[in-house]
């Protein structure tokens, strides 16, 4: 009988251990993000991973008190990543599209934004997708400008693994234009002085307007709540208002 009861409350230990153990490993989620998209997540002169979405989850971080870091991880393969369970979450500039939505959730959007064309100053100024016709135009692979140049009739595609490394070639004269998300654009433009005196945004392409959102895995209803329920909160007392300010996103 001693033993029985012995037994049974050694039971009850390990149990309630191994939950507080699962318990624990829940307060703490990992975002992918591939860190070469200024000003929404790029690694800094001092090895730091900076960015508007990166200060974006310390505030959610502050404000839930659970734990959230940034993984920096390559574009190519970084859904795959999410899936696989190598990090819980996404926040890399994810337009928010119907395919996608087949396998991952989508927290409401943080940001809206359309596609810009950028060309060197010394250059023809291109207005739109009509005036792109007959031109080599670079893009980051697998990206929404990368999409909407693909359909525009007449064009050479020249995708690269980097958005830089596209912004490079233009102003080494091998691209006659560049299309970019218009955040992205804008800071490769305004906010760089190395390119701020050499570049200019000189149109955009035609298409809807981009919903910029947050991704987790399929079914995840825990995480996507807890940050849909930040953003809310951020966006209520003007913290993402501020956020935006200080990375001068329009």
């Amino acid at each position: 009988m001693k033993k029985s009861v012995l037994l049974g409350v050694m039971l009850i230990v390990l149990v309630s251990v191994l939950f507080a153990g699962g318990a624990k490993e829940k307060e703490g989620y990992v975002f992918g993000s591939d860190c070469t998209w200024p000003p929404l997540e790029f690694v800094d002169e001092n090895g730091e991973i900076v960015g508007f979405e990166i200060d974006l989850i310390a505030a959610m971080s502050k404000r839930s008190g659970v734990s959230m870091t940034v993984r920096n991880v390559a574009w190519d393969g970084i859904f795959a990543g999410l899936n696989n369970g190598a990090y819980d979450a996404v926040a890399s500039g994810v337009t928010v599209l119907e395919e996608r939505k087949a396998t991952m959730d989508f927290t409401t959007p943080i940001l809206e934004v359309t596609q810009s064309i950028i060309v060197n100053k010394s250059s023809a100024s291109l207005a739109n997708e009509k005036a792109l016709a007959g031109k080599t135009v670079g893009v980051q692979i697998g990206t929404t400008g990368h999409f909407a140049v693909e359909k525009i009739a007449g064009v050479t595609v020249k995708a690269y693994d980097e958005i830089g490394l596209a912004v490079e070639d233009l102003l080494n004269k091998n691209l006659d234009a560049v299309v970019a998300d218009s955040i992205i654009a804008a800071d490769f433009v305004l906010a760089n002085d190395n390119y701020s005196d050499k570049l200019t945004v000189s149109g955009s392409v035609a298409g809807d307007i981009e919903q910029i959102a947050m991704a987790v895995k399929k079914g995840n209803s825990e995480l996507l709540n807890l940050l849909n329920e930040n953003i809310a909160a951020l966006k209520a007392d003007g913290t993402i208002a501020a956020l935006k300010d200080k990375w001068n996103i329009l």
